[in-house]
């Protein structure tokens, strides 16, 4: 049985028992303004929230990668018009453009994966394009080349490998401003359908309580910020394991 089948169901409603205190009418962090269980609504909220910037991230990292090594591989209006759309799509502020997209199509889930995923890949098309740039010049690509490898080859199986420390901090990183990004749409009314357990729902409808239940919006903001910090932290060791690597060499 999972945690959140010990917990009950997150989305049923008791009245009887609303606005409950921590550890009051059997509720470990309390229940909300219609007597649902907040700690398994956070726990179904964060798993809302991860699954999204996963996807997310999944998304902008493939998208980004492969215009990335186009614009580093292929000289020419491929390599101008890739970075003319990476400047154009920069040049605009992302979550605005986000909060348009998603009240034009709908609420939902993979509403809001593609949305994040297509608007921010640009970062690592950049990062991607500059890192490969250097390593196309390096003495074993030259190597791999004069043996008859083929571009495939030489991009799969040497340029991709030499990327994947950065493109690991990348990651970890960019899953912590999906995150963000995906808390700040559902707070907006934009995210999540309403009524959905997810964190930044929580913590819009818990503003009107915050005098009278303040736990309501301190459990969903303090696992926000907790999750951030987590993939932060990862995306730190990533970095400095990079920076020994290099230093080795």
């Amino acid at each position: 049985m999972s945690v959140l089948g010990l917990l009950g169901d997150p989305m049923i409603t008791d009245l009887s028992r609303r606005l409950a205190r921590p550890g009051e009418a059997g509720f470990l962090l309390g229940s909300d303004q219609l007597g649902r269980d907040t700690l398994a609504r956070v726990l179904a909220g964060l798993r809302w929230s991860l699954a999204v910037a996963a996807g997310a991230t999944i998304i902008a990292a493939v998208v980004g990668v492969t215009l990335g090594l186009l614009a580093a591989d292929r000289p020419g209006w491929i390599r101008l018009s890739i970075n003319q759309l990476v400047d154009m799509v920069l040049s605009f502020p992302g979550l605005v453009i986000a909060i348009v997209v998603v009240a034009a199509i709908g609420h939902g889930f993979w509403a809001l994966v593609l949305t994040l995923g297509l608007l921010s890949w640009p970062v690592f098309a950049r990062v991607v394009y500059a890192e490969a740039r250097s390593l196309l010049t390096r003495d074993y690509m030259l190597a791999a080349r004069l043996a008859g490898s083929s571009r495939f080859r030489i991009l799969a199986g040497h340029l991709l490998p030499g990327l994947a420390p950065s493109l690991s901090v990348m990651v970890a990183f960019h899953f912590a401003d999906m995150m963000i990004a995906e808390s700040a749409l559902s707070f907006l009314g934009v995210g999540a359908p309403l009524g959905t357990p997810s964190l930044g729902n929580m913590l819009a409808e818990s503003r009107q309580f915050l005098f009278i239940a303040p736990e309501l919006m301190l459990v969903p903001a303090t696992a926000i910020v907790l999750a951030v910090i987590a993939a932060n932290l990862v995306g730190d060791g990533l970095a400095s394991q990079e920076s020994r690597l290099e230093e080795e060499k």
